[in-house]
């Protein structure tokens, strides 16, 4: 009896006792992450005189981060702009004048959804291909070759890119937004219940907006898309193991990169108010 009563009480210790641990080891790995990414950083700040030497690569990764990704920059904003009108012209016939359905989408597609998209796009088709290359080349030692060579991969391998992503995003965003106003202006032409002429649509967006709404958009793209190569190029770079392991590097970059962009935008949006 005494032994059936004595069991239960050390299950719960030893729930107890390991419930702490249970939580603060996600916290450490968040926080060796952040390390981790700082480290990669500060590595990739140090060669940057070393950049001009490298102007091939920089065109390159300009071009695969940049022109590769503007076709479905294009698609996706134009959809989510025709959806942006679409669905405050239907609540406009209802509880407001339609003439402000041009400021609507030109402030959403400018401050959020222009630069968000751009980096969630940038996310899942460029993060997952950096941290995929990066990870290949960890696992079948490419990457040690090169510290061999005393070729820092932090020159060659992380500099490039985090230079192509600064200079690219501001064109992905005044993409996304130029496309997203374009959607917006023809269902508000075309939709029965809407029917603003595009000249009235693109009037109150000059009139209310100023270029402080689109350069807030640039300002939120440039981190979003820094914080989401320097994320997976730290990933890619960190795997360990088997090949295996790179197809867990690639979800591990994508995911942390999709939760990276929306914690930032928050505290960027608060930053710029």
């Amino acid at each position: 009896m005494a032994a059936e009563t004595s069991q239960p009480s050390e299950e719960i210790e030893s729930i107890l006792t390991s419930a702490p641990k249970q939580v603060v080891r996600p916290l450490v790995r968040v926080l060796e992450g952040i390390g981790s990414c700082l480290r990669l950083l500060v590595e990739a700040a140090r060669h940057v005189p070393t950049l001009p030497r490298q102007f091939g690569r920089f065109i390159e990764q300009c071009y695969l981060i940049g022109y590769t990704t503007l076709p479905i920059v294009g698609i996706l904003s134009f959809f989510i702009g025709s959806v942006l009108a679409l669905q405050s012209g239907y609540a406009a016939t209802n509880i407001g004048p339609k003439q402000f359905i041009g400021l609507l989408v030109g402030l959403s597609m400018a401050r959020e959804l222009g630069p968000v998209m751009a980096a969630v796009l940038l996310a899942g088709r460029v993060g997952s291909a950096i941290a995929a290359e990066l990870a290949s080349m960890k696992v079948y030692q490419e990457v040690d070759a090169l510290e061999t060579m005393n070729i820092p991969p932090a020159r060659m391998l992380v500099l490039p890119r985090l230079a192509a992503v600064l200079a690219m995003m501001p064109v992905l965003t005044i993409m996304s937004d130029l496309v997203g106003w374009f959607g917006g202006a023809i269902v508000a032409k075309y939709t029965h219940f809407i029917s603003i002429e595009p000249a009235s649509y693109f009037a109150t967006m000059r009139q209310y907006m100023d270029f402080g709404d689109v350069l807030n958009g640039l300002v939120k793209a440039e981190v979003f898309g820094f914080g989401v190569v320097l994320v997976c190029c730290n990933i890619g770079l960190n795997t360990r193991g088997g090949p295996r392991e790179i197809g867990a590097s690639v979800t591990r970059a994508v995911v942390t990169s999709l939760i990276l962009i929306l914690v930032l935008d928050y505290f960027v949006t608060k930053a710029l108010m």
